[in-house]
């Protein structure tokens, strides 16, 4: 059954964005790919992550990450890589996990038209009062969970926005 409020006409392109791209960035991707795949609108959405740190280029997600998403039946197998400005080229949303994350955005941005294209994913929280999503890396399995907590939530909110909901 796909969502009548979105059309061919009405592409979505979303990179999600975190400090190393193995945790919060993959997962948002993964559970975004999720929903569109459940609304049957996977067609009207092109969905990537990237990381603003290098370091894990060419890693899978972190073993935790990928184990805490897979209880709740998300499957993440991106391989991490660097963003860099031509991604502002290739995406018309771009989402910071984190305020960090959102300022290093903004300077990389080619334009201030194109830093228009990048937002907080704590911005589409509809129930949690938190300005960011955390890094769940040094946290533990709480952490972890915490953070699919949110992301479920605020991709959802996210879709919903772009759905025109």
């Amino acid at each position: 059954m796909s969502d009548n409020s979105l059309n061919s006409s009405n592409m979505h392109s979303i990179l999600f964005v975190c400090l190393g791209n193995i945790c919060r960035s993959p997962a948002a991707q993964g559970i975004f790919q999720a929903i569109v795949d459940r609304k049957g609108t996977s067609d009207m959405f092109r969905i990537d992550s990237a990381g603003l740190y290098s370091g894990h280029q060419g890693q899978l997600p972190d073993k935790r990450m990928r184990s805490a998403a897979q209880r709740r039946g998300y499957s993440l197998d991106h391989i991490a890589r660097p963003a860099g400005p031509a991604d502002f080229l290739d995406f018309d949303t771009v989402v910071a996990m984190d305020d960090n994350n959102y300022e290093d955005l903004m300077h990389m941005a080619p334009s201030v038209e194109d830093s228009r294209k990048v937002v907080r994913m704590a911005d589409y929280l509809t129930t949690h009062s938190i300005s960011y999503i955390p890094d769940p890396y040094y946290m533990g399995h709480d952490g972890f969970e915490l953070v699919l907590d949110l992301l479920e939530e605020a991709c959802a909110g996210l879709y919903e926005k772009l759905a025109g909901k």
